[in-house]
């Protein structure tokens, strides 16, 4: 494990004094991580330093091509005072598999752990007391060679930044309103669907605009290729409750493997709930709302936990799900998420760990 040098700032920000108006990704902590790759050297001079802006070449080739990829994760005080983190290993895992999509070099885990927990301990007081409040975790890495042409970059830098946030719905757990996307697509088998590369979301911000813009939350995307199958809501993945069986998209290349989506599958089945990943189309869809047999829909993703659905629109026509309230199934694996999250109830399956070193 290479040494990982510190610089603490010598002028601390001052810390928000109301939690209820965090918001999300807007204020940002005193430190941050970075560390150097080149192809010469490898991973070198890790370090936290003060959080200030990055200088950059103009050329640098993420700028002009996109070779960047992120992550998100959180860190939250429990209730008994302690910090936790969910599954962080799956969000380091997931990290170099997206790295491996976008020729990035991929990092080691355990060292990447490592300096996020330096980093947490460090800023730790920066981390919300308010019941819902998290530290938001944003890992990312980027190409920063200085040349206009289309390659893998040679030079890469690897950074660490923290956000203490609240909801990520202003709305909170109520039920949003989600319009499905007909015209626009988001990913196809064989690009990058599958991995949290950068530009999938530059993608997906005009059909957010013009959802928006008609008074929706959330865009539902359907496959590329028929316009027909259900994929993903924004940045969540999706459930469908349907009488006594949960359907979730299967993974099929185009879709990314949420970390919260894999633990709300384990969680529902050790319920004793059915869980089926396979293809859904939208138009099983409707018509199981029109038989009556669609109970409720939520989407699941790092930021909003679990979002249940209050409304679809598909084609111009409104479909209300459970009467626009949030659902027995999304209340429980809610409550079974952020109780494991903040130290609530008991963490059964081992998924969470010291967000600071002994």
């Amino acid at each position: 494990m290479q040494n990982l040098k510190i610089e603490l700032t010598k002028n601390p920000k001052q810390k928000p004094a109301d939690e209820s108006k965090l918001g999300f990704g807007r204020i940002f902590t005193d430190h941050m991580f970075l560390i150097d790759y080149t192809g010469e050297k490898g991973w070198h001079d890790a370090r936290i330093v003060p959080y200030a802006p990055l200088e950059m070449d103009p050329a640098s080739v993420c700028l002009h091509y996109g070779q960047s990829i992120f992550e998100g994760l959180k860190a939250y005080r429990g209730v008994d005072g302690k910090i936790r983190l969910f599954r962080p290993e799956k969000n380091f895992e997931r990290m170099n598999i997206s790295c491996e999509r976008m020729c990035l070099p991929t990092v080691e885990p355990d060292f990447a752990l490592h300096c996020l927990k330096k980093l947490i301990e460090i800023d730790q007081d920066w981390i919300p007391h308010s019941d819902g409040t998290s530290l938001y975790i944003r890992p990312f890495v980027f190409g920063v060679d200085k040349q206009v042409g289309v390659h893998p970059s040679d030079h890469v830098i690897f950074m660490i930044i923290l956000s203490p946030v609240g909801a990520y719905y202003a709305s909170g757990l109520n039920p949003v309103k989600i319009y499905v996307e007909e015209n626009y697509v988001r990913a196809v088998r064989g690009g990058t669907g599958f991995v949290k590369a950068a530009a999938n979301y530059a993608i997906s911000l005009k059909a957010q605009q013009e959802a928006g813009e008609k008074g929706y939350s959330q865009v539902l995307w359907l496959d590329a290729i028929e316009h027909k199958y259900v994929e993903e809501v924004g940045a969540m993945n999706v459930f469908f409750v349907f009488d006594d069986e949960i359907v979730t998209p299967e993974l099929q290349g185009s879709i990314l493997s949420g970390i919260t989506r894999m633990s709300t599958i384990e969680l529902l089945r050790q319920k004793g709930h059915k869980v089926v990943e396979r293809r859904l189309s939208i138009d099983e869809i409707c018509e199981a709302h029109k038989n009556g047999r669609l109970k409720e829909a939520f989407g699941s993703g790092t930021a909003a936990v679990i979002s249940p659905m209050g409304e679809l629109n598909y084609k111009g026509e409104k479909i209300t799900l459970n009467g626009g309230e949030i659902g027995e199934i999304t209340q429980y694996i809610y409550d079974e998420l952020t109780g494991i999250q903040w130290g609530k109830i008991e963490d059964k399956n081992n998924w969470t760990e010291s967000a600071i070193e002994n």
